[in-house]
């Protein structure tokens, strides 16, 4: 009997011992599992904090920031005119020297006052291009009015100026765009400073002369292969085009007494250069020429020449100058100073002595698209991306003032030589005040 018993009381403590392991071992894998859970709950917790809600995501997405501008500096640097929203592309001054005007592919011409040029801030009004962007402009002969070329559009536009009574400007656009003519990429337009012809060049050696109401007067097929640059004359008689080949050719536009449109004829060419021209421009009376082209130099022309008694221009003299694909060329009004762009920079040279003089280095962030100076040769202006930098053409000065001085030392009347003399002082002061002036 006390076997027995003793063999239940095992087996007794046996199954307390079993059932007490079994406890444990549940109770353990409940608490693992709690752990577990309240890690993964922890873990889920963290996350969500850290996952923005999908309002949060929107509004935490990162804008697309503004381009920089392009930063330069530089003694000569007379201002910048930041105003567009988009690449510049074509500018130009009105005859009378008073506007600059500018177009973008931001869909916008703007007009810029030159007086201002020298202030702080520069106001521009601004003429707003529907449903397209302009890529040329051209001023009026009485800079009321402005041409343009419309870049999808493949036509020109002409732009009247009407003044408010507060002195700005309404642009109004004139009831129709002339028709399409052109074939290929136009590379530029002009209108005669006589007023009596609009011109508008292409890529594919053709150019169309238009009177002012859109209607075609003459093409001309330059047989250039390609054009590289085409312009009107500033005495409104000549248009001049360049390309491949390695000289310039420049045509009369004749007209009758009485005004009506008569033929086009040739009148002369510019031959020297040994490879493609890149570009040419007059100076304000026509009687001198500047090019540039692939061989490495610039030339300087005179071209106040009979050419119906068939006398050729002559070459005044070659320039060794750093150029590249698309340089640019520019001849003051007075042709005495030549600018030539190669790719963001720009050189200045005295264009009697052939001498550089200034040298402009990263002016822009992209290649340089134009370079002009204004009508009274005291600005050099030039654009290749959303600026527009004016400079001050203080070649022009020290050339003028050598100029004065060879003429007062020739001079034997009294009257002109204080005239000369109280002219010379005036453009010396003017240079001290340039260079001695705030810098940009």
């Amino acid at each position: 009997e006390f076997a027995a018993i003793l063999a239940l009381s095992v087996l007794i403590g046996a199954l307390v011992i079993l059932v007490a392991v079994a406890i444990g071992k549940q109770n353990s894998e409940s608490s693992e599992e709690n752990e577990q859970k309240k890690d993964a709950d922890s873990t889920i917790e963290e996350n969500a904090a850290k996952a923005p809600s999908k309002k949060q995501k929107q509004q935490q997405r990162p804008r697309k920031e503004r381009p920089q501008q392009h930063t330069f500096s530089h003694q000569l640097l007379a201002s910048g005119l930041k105003s567009h929203n988009g690449n510049v592309t074509c500018l130009d001054f009105s005859s009378n020297g008073k506007y600059l005007a500018s177009c973008s592919d931001d869909r916008t011409i703007r007009i810029w006052s030159t007086k201002d040029f020298l202030d702080r801030d520069h106001k521009c009004l601004r003429a707003n291009v529907e449903f397209d962007h302009v890529t040329l402009v051209r001023f009026s002969p009485d800079s009321r009015a402005f041409i343009t070329w419309l870049a999808n559009g493949e036509t020109i536009r002409i732009y009247k100026m009407v003044k408010k009574d507060d002195g700005t400007f309404n642009f109004k656009a004139a009831p129709e765009d002339f028709p399409q003519r052109h074939k290929g990429i136009v590379l530029n337009i002009g209108i005669a400073e006589t007023g009596k012809f609009i011109m508008s060049a292409s890529v594919d050696t053709t150019i169309v002369i238009w009177d002012l109401k859109g209607e075609v007067l003459a093409t001309i097929n330059t047989n250039q292969m390609t054009n590289s640059h085409a312009a009107v004359s500033p005495c409104g008689r000549f248009v001049a085009s360049c390309g491949f080949t390695t000289d310039v050719k420049v045509w009369e536009v004749c007209f009758g007494k009485t005004g009506e449109f008569r033929e086009v004829v040739r009148a002369f060419d510019l031959k020297g250069h040994s490879a493609g021209v890149y570009s040419f421009d007059f100076s304000n009376d026509s009687r001198r020429m500047v090019t540039v082209s692939k061989d490495g130099t610039w030339k300087l022309w005179d071209t106040d020449v009979e050419y119906k008694k068939q006398q050729d221009p002559y070459l005044l003299r070659t320039v060794p100058s750093q150029v590249s694909e698309g340089s640019r060329i520019a001849l003051s009004p007075d042709g005495r100073v030549v600018a030539v762009s190669n790719g963001s920079d720009i050189a200045m040279y005295n264009a009697v002595t052939g001498e550089l003089e200034e040298e402009f280095h990263d002016v822009h962030s992209k290649e340089i698209t134009d370079l002009k100076f204004d009508m009274n040769n005291r600005f050099l202006v030039s654009t290749g991306d959303r600026a527009i930098r004016v400079f001050h053409n203080v070649i022009g000065y020290r050339a003028a003032i050598q100029d004065m001085q060879t003429m007062l030392k020739k001079a034997s009347n009294d009257g002109v030589r204080q005239r000369l003399q109280q002219q010379i002082t005036d453009a010396e002061n003017a240079l001290e005040t340039v260079l001695n002036g705030p810098k940009n």
